[in-house]
């Protein structure tokens, strides 16, 4: 095991490898929270148009 770890920090392609990972887990956290916001707004405004329509 420390043996890949040790070829992956020596290769530049494995560095790269990392940092697009980092980048998409970025990318993914800031979707989810973001999709969790416009959710909770969405749930809002259908449970005021069911209020209004009962």
């Amino acid at each position: 095991m420390l043996s890949i770890f040790r070829r992956i920090m020596k290769d530049n392609q494995g560095a790269t490898a990392v940092e697009y990972t980092l980048i998409a887990s970025l990318i993914a956290v800031a979707a989810i929270a973001s999709m969790r916001t416009v959710g909770e707004k969405i749930n809002n405004v259908l449970g005021n148009v069911a209020n209004t329509l009962s």
